[in-house]
């Protein structure tokens, strides 16, 4: 307790509490107060036995921490964890965070796509989206089904079915479904996808497919988390489990400004379920 007080006071609104009886937090981290051009978002789960004897359950989340970023940073917090066993930890990996976002804003990487960041991150833009943005109604499926008015001229891209759109908390999700046979097809089916100006404007488009390969008698499938940590192998994981073949499936997430912690991922594999069992 004396640990999150002293952060929320460190932090101030860099602090968010997302569940307090769960002890889910969630700290927003860049590499400067003005202007920053890395940010990361760190969202922990503080187990029963933390500090003692349980290390905390960590998620981090930017749309550019991928490969090798993404191992040397998590390296560098278990190495930290491993070195102060049994002491409160989040303040040093918060710094270390915030120490390997400032190298890279001194370095020469490029700067990060903006476009796609994961709902922790980007807390403030997305509201001016969501004032034009009405709550679902039915009548937005109708306006999705024009993406599939001209399949019938290309042979190659499959028929595109929409679920029906989730919302909670302002934050919108809606599953696509297309069979697919190739991954030709499913590269036309996203370029399609991404034809829809609400489809592209979406914070998040995760996906996944399973294509079933007779000759070798495998399946070549793949995922994309958009931005999303994890959100695409967790879909693809929910597609082995139902056994699906020959099918890609994508979720649309419109961000609404309120943190939803882990019932986003819910929401993402309940959209698929659904469109998939339709």
């Amino acid at each position: 307790i004396d640990e999150i007080e002293a952060l929320s006071s460190i932090y101030g609104d860099e602090w968010c509490v997302v569940d307090e009886d769960e002890k889910i937090y969630c700290i927003k981290i860049s590499d400067c107060l003005d202007q920053p051009k890395w940010t990361l978002c760190l969202q922990v789960i503080l187990p029963p036995g933390y500090p003692t004897s349980e290390p905390p359950i960590y998620q981090l989340n930017a749309p550019w921490l991928r490969g090798q970023d993404y191992t040397e940073l998590t390296n560098s917090l278990e190495e930290i964890y491993v070195q102060n066993l049994g002491e409160s930890i989040l303040y040093l990996w918060v710094e270390k965070i915030r120490e390997v976002l400032i190298e890279k804003a001194q370095s020469s990487d490029p700067e990060p796509d903006i476009k796609k960041i994961t709902e922790e991150v980007d807390e403030d833009d997305e509201d001016d989206f969501f004032l034009d943005y009405q709550p679902v109604q039915e009548d937005q499926i109708k306006v999705l089904n024009y993406v599939t008015s001209e399949s019938q001229e290309d042979e190659e891209l499959p028929p595109i079915h929409h679920g029906n759109p989730i919302t909670d908390r302002r934050s919108t999700f809606q599953a696509h479904l297309a069979p697919v046979v190739t991954t030709r097809q499913v590269k036309r089916v996203i370029e399609k996808l991404y034809e829809n100006k609400k489809i592209a404007s979406a914070t998040h488009n995760i996906y996944a497919y399973r294509i079933y390969c007779e000759d070798k008698q495998t399946f070549l499938q793949d995922c994309e988390d958009d931005g999303e940590t994890a959100a695409g192998g967790r879909l693809l994981h929910l597609m082995q489990i139902l056994n699906v073949h020959n099918v890609l499936v994508v979720v649309s997430r419109w961000y609404g400004g309120i943190l939803l912690g882990p019932d986003r991922f819910k929401h993402i594999n309940n959209c698929a379920r659904n469109v998939l069992v339709e």
